[in-house]
């Protein structure tokens, strides 16, 4: 800390003395820091502690402390989370790259161990649990058995990343979600380095992090700021470096009131998305704030923080207060030095805090908020629950979609094989008793999932979840056979205060089992649609429906099965369960009969505000944090029994079809190429608005004509044994084959077929996207991929910018970017393009049949750096004709135009080690 500012002050708290870089010591120097946000005065806090000549210079500071809420974002700093957040579907990638980058920096004369966190790094074992048996008690214990058999390779191979990495830990399969792990036990909120002073006095700082998971920002809840990275950000930054951002505007959302009798917090954050989706936030951070504040409980806020990703923001951030430092206490944590330290820092939110300056402010009458859905294909559209049926049965035309029965596609659909469990060839142990065509029609729920880090961590909706199961089950309500039911808690908390509520064995009977801790439906992993359901679905082209207590819901993901998802609180799942159907009015229908023959409606169900309170109040103990997380990296008999390879570099297997070395450094030179002007490239996909992640690199189930598919099938795996895209990317031929293969990608190259698909020009031959990269690679021709507004909405998902590379992928031209995509294909070297305002493939009379030059490149490293740089392309058509037009290049700032010009960040980062 160079400290220009005179503000290294000391904080004693108990016996200890911490070194702080002083907020208050700035207000001493005449800035105005009371004014800044809270997340403003974080990223302040940051940039004070590692004030220096290099990364960080005074100017930024000031700038920082200097901020104009109205300003254009413009300038960039450099910030340095405190930790860095894992999961294994995103975390195995990413130890992959580092381990490849430990083998290049050995070919190149370098020290490989030079290769090695050097922020906190900690990796929950969370999506690999599948729903391949369910609706038994077994259910557990069968799918624990299943998703260690196929993963076997890739958990040893995080055991040895456990021990070949310094500050890496990893919390064993079975433990929870990555998200409610975080809140529970992980956070820091203030956090203590290193002592370095020689005096014996840490730092002290507020516990900041970024996560490869979109939902990281589930932690600003509890007042912690993070957000999501994609995989190769985060890799640069637990090897030290800093995460380069322009200083973001920070809009404020006032609540006011409380939540009426019927709300839940799901229906809550539902209408929260909606108002800042339509807003407009990509790009910014939220803050909330107001006088509803009090009357949100951690959870609440923490479903709120949670969805950040879905209604656009970078986080959605709650300041620390005391509802803050209770949960600390309730959940095992001493909160004495968050306290001490966030009051000294002007952290600390009371009512009478005074209210910070935004750039703009939205407000939310907490009393408004109404019981809703959100669906059938994006988190942000909101339905009220009194006009779901009528929603549905309004879009069912546009949902059977093209590939449907009746639509007869030129080329054979990438169509079901299963959810992202067995893909083809596995079926849920259980089977529904008989199901016949009669039972199933548009509309029918196949799916009923209480799920995902959104909801499972809140103990008010659980609870609500189990209390109507209960009075559903007094009233001898069944589900019906059609209806695929799980229950995957966040924690095996949840299941500890169930149990104590005496509310699990009414869940149970409605089908709603254990079946696992962690990540399942809401990633794809919902498992196989039993037969012979799925032969119904498919030969009549129904469009099924899944209900979810889960935060993503985009095409495609949640099973291959199911044309229409919707999001709900876990008492509505429970709910659309019992009706077996989204196409009811459950104000007036009732969800079924009981024994007598009587109508039983959602509102002879629906527990009371005073039941739920009740009930959590007696059920849930401190007790159950503390016993639950005493050993939480221990894990279970069979995990501490698995090899563990050892060595600083790790020993590839040829043969492994889930570990393989990654190409990214294979005669990298020393020195970075100057980029070069793109001629001649064809298009592989015209794609329209809102193209998602999970449209360019599914996480479900792998089919078994797929090219990913064939390559398993080569190998001698069986399609049982395919497992999905999730739990394969750490094998790169896997994933470039799976990248752009969702079952419901609109190709406009190709529009009578629904899936990977594309054509070969100027043969005109439809193939794969694989195929036809390969084709096109073999004969030296680049590519780029057109596409609308929003492109790369959805997870932090670095494969979808890694397998565009390996595709070919030069440039990817949209209307706009989603942040963390945008973010993900310039660590990877592909450069990430804009149509000028308006302009569009259809307003430039583009059909993607064109090659197209884009020129000005080679121009762009000449001098120094200008964010907002244009270049020229050309369409040349196959009759002579042409399109010029100017593209905006979206390299914010001067350190993401460096990853680029490297080839991604990190062949940049190998470099400055080297």
């Amino acid at each position: 800390m160079k400290d220009s500012f005179s503000a290294l002050r000391f904080l004693d708290v108990g016996d200890a003395s911490f070194r702080v870089a002083s907020l208050p010591a700035l207000a001493d120097r005449g800035f105005n820091v009371e004014r800044l946000p809270y997340a403003t005065r974080i990223l302040l806090e940051n940039l004070l502690r590692r004030e220096d000549d290099g990364a960080v210079p005074a100017s930024d500071v000031e700038a920082v402390a200097n901020w104009d809420p109205a300003a254009e974002p413009s300038v960039e700093i450099a910030f340095m989370p405190g930790r860095v957040l894992l999961q294994d579907f995103t975390g195995v990638p990413a130890v992959v790259d580092l381990a490849a980058m430990r083998d290049a920096m050995s070919a190149m004369g370098g020290d490989p161990e030079k290769i090695n966190p050097l922020q906190p790094a900690e990796l929950v074992i969370d999506h690999s649990v599948q729903v391949d048996e369910y609706g038994s008690a077994a259910a557990l214990l069968i799918n624990a058995e299943r998703e260690f058999e196929r993963n076997y390779e890739r958990y040893a191979f995080l055991r040895w990343g456990q021990n070949a990495f310094n500050n890496f830990k990893v919390v064993p399969p079975a433990t929870g979600i990555v998200h409610q792990v975080n809140l529970e036990y992980l956070s820091r909120v203030v956090m203590t380095g290193a002592d370095d002073s020689g005096d014996g006095r840490p730092f002290a700082y507020p516990d900041t992090l970024v996560g490869t998971d979109s939902h990281t920002t589930m932690i600003n809840g509890l007042g912690v700021l993070g957000w999501g990275v994609g995989g190769i950000e985060a890799e640069a930054a637990m090897l030290g470096q800093p995460i380069s951002m322009l200083i973001p505007q920070v809009v404020g959302f006032r609540l006011v009131g409380e939540l009426p009798e019927v709300a839940t917090a799901t229906d809550l954050v539902l209408r929260v998305t909606e108002l800042l989706r339509n807003h407009g936030v990509v790009g910014k951070f939220v803050e909330f704030f107001g006088p509803g504040l009090q009357h949100l409980p951690l959870a609440d806020r923490a479903t709120i923080a949670n969805m950040a990703p879905e209604y656009g923001a970078t986080c959605g951030i709650f300041p620390v207060d005391q509802v803050s430092l209770n949960y600390l206490r309730f959940t095992g944590r001493d909160p004495a030095l968050a306290e001490a330290y966030m009051k000294e820092q002007g952290l600390f939110h009371t009512a009478d805090s005074p209210e910070a300056e935004y750039s703009d402010v939205l407000e939310l009458d907490l009393g408004t908020v109404e019981p809703s859905l959100a669906g059938p294909k994006r988190p942000q559209d909101r339905v009220p629950l009194s006009q779901a049926h009528s929603s549905f049965l309004s879009q069912l035309d546009k949902l059977k979609g093209v590939g449907s029965a009746a639509s007869k596609p030129a080329l054979p659909v990438a169509q079901a094989g299963g959810g992202g469990a067995a893909s083809e060839g596995g079926t849920a142990t259980l089977a529904p008793p008989e199901v016949s065509a009669v039972d199933l029609d548009h509309g029918s729920v196949v799916i009923a999932a209480i799920t995902s880090c959104t909801n499972t961590s809140n103990p008010s909706v659980m609870v609500a979840a189990g209390l109507l199961a209960k009075k559903a089950h007094e009233r001898g309500l069944k589900t019906p056979a059609h209806v695929k039911t799980s229950l995957a808690p966040g924690s095996k908390v949840v299941t500890r205060y169930l149990d104590e509520a005496g509310l699990t064995s009414h869940l149970e009977a409605l089908g709603f089992h254990l079946v696992g801790y962690g990540c399942t439906t809401c990633i794809g992993n919902s498992g196989p649609v039993p037969e012979p359901m799925r032969s119904i679905i498919q030969e009549r082209g129904l469009v099924a429906v899944s209900v979810l207590s889960g935060n993503r819901n985009f095409e495609g993901r949640i099973s291959p099965d199911v044309r229409a998802n919707y999001l709900a609180s876990p008492p509505l799942v429970v709910a659309y369960a019992l009706a077996g159907r989204i196409d009811i009015d459950v104000h007036q229908e009732p969800l079924g009969h009981d024994v007598d023959g009587e109508p039983v409606f959602l509102r002879d169900l629906w527990p009371s505000r005073e039941e739920i309170d009740a009930t959590v109040s007696s059920a849930l103990k401190a007790e159950m944090f503390h016993s639950e997380y005493s050993d939480v990296f221990h894990g279970t008999d069979e995990w501490r029994a698995l090899p563990t390879p050892e060595g600083a570099t790790f020993d590839w297997a040829d043969e492994s079809t889930y570990v393989r070395l990654p190409p990214y450094f294979v005669d990298m030179p020393r020195e970075p190429m100057s980029p070069q002007d793109i001629h001649g490239a064809r298009v592989l996909a015209l794609l329209g608005d809102s193209v998602t992640t999970d449209h360019i690199s599914p996480a479900g189930a792998i089919k078994r004509d797929s090219p990913a598919g064939k390559y398993l099938v080569e190998r001698g795996v069986a399609p049982k044994d395919f497992n999905s895209y999730g739990s394969r990317r750490g094998n790169h031929e896997v994933m470039m084959r799976g990248t752009f293969a969702n079952v419901r990608l609109r190709n406009r190259l190709v529009p009578e077929i629904e899936g990977g698909y594309t054509l070969h020009l100027p043969s005109g031959e439809p193939l794969s996207i694989y195929d036809a990269s390969m084709k096109y690679q073999a004969e030296g021709v680049p590519l780029v991929v057109l596409a609308g507004k929003e492109y790369g909405t959805g997870s932090s998902r670095d494969w979808a910018a890694k397998g565009s590379l390996l595709l070919g992928v030069r440039a990817v031209v949209a209307a706009s970017f989603e942040r963390i995509h945008r973010s993900n294909l310039i660590g990877m070297g592909v450069l990430p393009l804009e149509f000028q305002p308006g302009e569009t493939t259809d307003s430039l009379g583009l059909d993607g049949r064109e090659t197209y030059d884009v020129e000005g490149l080679e121009d762009l490293f000449d001098g120094d750096f200008e964010a907002g740089a244009e270049l020229r392309m050309t369409a040349h058509r196959d009759d002579g004709g042409s399109v010029e037009f100017r593209v905006r290049v979206r390299l914010d700032t001067p350190q993401e135009a460096q990853y680029y010009r490297h080839g991604g960040i990190l062949q940049y980062v190998l470099r400055q080690l080297l």
